[in-house]
């Protein structure tokens, strides 16, 4: 009897567990075909998206006024069929956030469809475009009929007061501070510290002060008001009145905190002197408001470039008796105050020894710090040593400024047909970094330096053809050379060039 039901129950369980993995199996089944047919369908969304872009962008010419660009999309029955979307017209209008009056003429167009409502986003983005492009009476238009839409948000009213602001008409801005409340928003603290931001990040700190004397009657003012006086004063360099901002902050019972004071001291930095940003650093520890790795950092990195290496290592023991975690910003920050000391040793431990203990990873920069002081010092095979680790790692990748102490150190030491061509050709194939301007005329110089005068021409022309603007100073450095070697077709074309500088 035992026998039978033991092996009863050994059938059920066996019933029971095919039935499960059957259950198991169409379920992973249905979800697979679940997210292919998912990714299917985002597949078609952005082909359908990217064709529609595409044809409006034949359709749309430039220099055309925004109304007969409109007249031409509404008339045109090749785009009646574009099926009409937020993202649509987002992509669009970033494409052409460059020229106002085609990304209006879209805009318009995708509105007078009846089927079709623009999102408050879009007009985020229109209001940007013609603020940036100075059309501000069609931007007053669209502010208009987001009133009226009840669209405006506060991130829409700071992009209208930044660009009016931008435009030197910072009266315009606080006008719409004023018209607030037809605009269906409140004058609030919030409110009042967008308008005060903007006016002292465009240096209108005094008129800033102005208005926020005014408001303070019947808008409370918090922290954040006074860190953003404290830094339109630190901004222009006004740094005594910065003071007494802090001093005005604690009598409205806010108290100071990390940025209020960093800011301070950045300024003091910026003006090498220290004394202040020593009696600061005194004062933030007698108030109970401890300095953060950022204000390290940036005292460190001002007395190094002072030259007052010494006086920038003291910071980090300052820094480790608060108990203080540095970053790799600071640590970066320590590699390039240890090298411009000539301490290669220290800075090496510090990157292979004390970044590791931390905790903290490298970035691209401190790769970059480490290669430069090598190169520095011509010690190009430690450089190269370095940037071999830094491909290993995975951690991340070089970037132009990577290779621009490498390229000098190949001219140097004259490695151009080996060390060079493999930069190059790592730079362009392996990680795909356009040259730049700097890239070009650092080795167009170099090159010419070298004798090396077709290579050289043949980067000149590879930068005219991408439209980099050559410095004049470049210019004539090659076209004296190509002249001596008789490169003819060469002189006419650096000549012709020169002409349109």
């Amino acid at each position: 009897m035992r026998s039978i039901y033991r092996l009863v129950v050994r059938d059920r369980f066996g019933i029971c567990t095919m039935a499960l993995v059957s259950r198991t199996l169409f379920s992973s089944l249905a979800t697979y075909h679940a997210a292919e047919a998912r990714d299917f369908w985002h597949k078609e969304q952005t082909q359908d998206l990217t064709r529609s872009v595409d044809i409006l962008t034949t359709k749309i010419g430039k220099g055309n006024s925004e109304d007969d660009i409109l007249q031409s999309l509404i008339s045109d029955e090749g785009v009646n069929g574009i099926h009409l979307s937020e993202n649509l017209i987002n992509r669009l209008l970033f494409r052409y956030k460059d020229d106002w009056k085609s990304a209006l003429a879209i805009f318009r167009w995708a509105g007078s469809h009846s089927n079709f409502k623009h999102s408050q986003q879009s007009y985020d983005m229109m209001v940007d475009i013609l603020g940036r492009m100075k059309a501000m009476d069609k931007m007053r238009e669209i502010l208009e009929e987001m009133r009226q839409e009840s669209l405006i948000t506060l991130n829409t009213i700071a992009k209208v007061m930044r660009r009016f602001v931008g435009a030197r008409q910072w009266k315009d801005a606080v006008r719409i501070f004023d018209d607030l409340q037809f605009l269906g928003l409140e004058k609030n603290t919030e409110s009042m510290n967008v308008l005060l931001d903007t006016l002292c990040k465009e240096k209108f700190v005094e008129q800033a002060r102005e208005i926020y004397l005014e408001l303070k009657h019947y808008i409370a003012p918090n922290a954040h008001t006074f860190n953003i006086l404290i830094h339109g004063w630190c901004n222009i360099r006004r740094v005594e009145e910065a003071h007494w901002t802090i001093q005005e902050m604690k009598g409205y019972g806010c108290r100071p905190c990390v940025i209020s004071y960093s800011t301070i001291i950045q300024c003091y930095c910026q003006e090498q002197n220290f004394d202040r940003v020593y009696d600061l650093l005194d004062e933030m520890q007698a108030q109970n408001c401890s300095p953060n790795v950022v204000t390290y950092t940036t005292i460190m990195c001002a007395l190094a470039k002072a030259e007052k290496f010494e006086e920038a290592l003291q910071v980090v023991e300052r820094m480790n008796a608060v108990g203080c975690r540095p970053d790799t910003l600071f640590f970066n920050s320590l590699i390039y105050t240890l090298g411009r000391a000539g301490r290669i040793d220290d800075a090496t431990h510090v990157f292979k020894v004390a970044m590791p203990k931390a905790s903290v990873a490298p970035n691209t920069s401190t790769y970059n710090s480490m290669i430069s002081m090598f190169c520095y010092y011509a010690q190009e095979e430690r450089a190269f040593g370095i940037l071999k680790e830094m491909e290993k790692s995975g951690l991340c990748k070089p970037d132009i400024q990577t290779y621009h102490p490498l390229i000098k150190s190949c001219f140097k030491m004259r490695e151009i047909d080996t060390w060079l061509n493999d930069i190059l050709n790592d730079m362009v194939n392996k990680y795909h970094i356009g040259l730049d301007l700097s890239t070009y005329t650092l080795l167009i110089h170099g090159l010419y330096r070298a004798d090396r005068c077709k290579w050289a021409f043949d980067l000149f022309e590879e930068m005219a053809d991408q439209d980099i603007v050559p410095r004049y100073k470049t210019c004539r450095l090659l076209l004296d050379e190509v002249k001596q070697k008789n490169m003819h077709l060469a002189v006419v074309k650096i000549e012709v060039l020169m002409k349109k500088l």
